[in-house]
């Protein structure tokens, strides 16, 4: 007879078990998935190409967000990571999956850097910036997340409040884009995940629901991702939200 509950922590985990295996996508579990994404580089995918977020190049130009140190979540294979240690940024970049973080290191060295402005890390975010001797420390200027956040399931909304709350700066800055209600990603309620189980390839978010879950930060921006055209050199697809955040304590 098993009765282990006695943490917030440990309630996540059980929520988490409540998912076929199949279904995970925000565990050290999902690496493997992950990894036969990645796997083959020359698929259509828009995020493949190593160009930064249309919204992120925005935020520098009109001097919203400044040079310091970055954290990048789901980074991928690098390509936001690098556009801000290319722009003054110290970078931490983390991913689930081996094969995303090769990749981005390969990138990094064609682009010059050996491991000085941007250091890859590959695991569970949740899990690196916890502990005596967290391997993600902050406090962070920036943190930066495309793609990462309409992958978890709701319970795990509360590890990436604490995960901000942990990490962010007084001041500093939380970007985000992710999946538009009605124009990409699952509209279920939070509960019907957990009566069948998966997330219907990611979540999508009303302004509204961002607004709610973000209250604890001043809203800067949010608006729809520009669409960008196929030979910009920055990435745009209009079924993401972009929003930028500001911690004020």
């Amino acid at each position: 007879m098993d009765r282990d509950i006695r943490t917030v922590e440990d309630v996540l985990r059980l929520l988490d078990g409540l998912f076929a295996p199949e279904a995970d996508r925000w565990t050290e579990g999902a690496a493997a998935w992950w990894d036969g994404f990645y796997t083959e580089r020359d698929k259509q995918v828009p995020f493949f190409a190593a160009k930064p977020d249309e919204n992120l190049a925005s935020y520098l130009e009109r001097g919203l967000i400044a040079p310091g140190r970055a954290l990048d979540l789901g980074c991928g294979p690098g390509r936001n990571a690098l556009y801000l240690a290319a722009r003054g940024f110290d970078v931490d970049a983390v991913d689930l999956s081996p094969a995303a973080i090769a990749w981005a290191e390969e990138r990094a060295r064609e682009a010059g850097d050996t491991g000085g402005a941007v250091r890859f890390h590959c695991g569970d975010a949740f899990a690196l910036t916890t502990g005596t001797e967290p391997a993600l420390a902050g406090p962070y200027d920036l943190v930066h997340d495309s793609g990462c956040f309409h992958h978890l399931p709701p319970h795990r909304r509360v590890s990436h409040l604490a995960l901000l709350d942990r990490v962010l700066a007084p001041g500093g800055h939380f970007a985000l884009t992710c999946f538009a209600s009605g124009r990409m990603g699952s509209e279920l309620p939070d509960a019907a995940f957990y009566r069948e189980p998966g997330l219907h390839g990611g979540l999508a978010y009303t302004p509204g629901s961002l607004r709610r879950i973000f209250s604890g930060l001043e809203e800067i921006e949010l608006r729809a991702m520009r669409q960008e055209p196929a030979d910009s050199v920055l990435f745009g697809e209009d079924f993401l939200w972009t929003a930028l955040f500001r911690r004020t304590r």
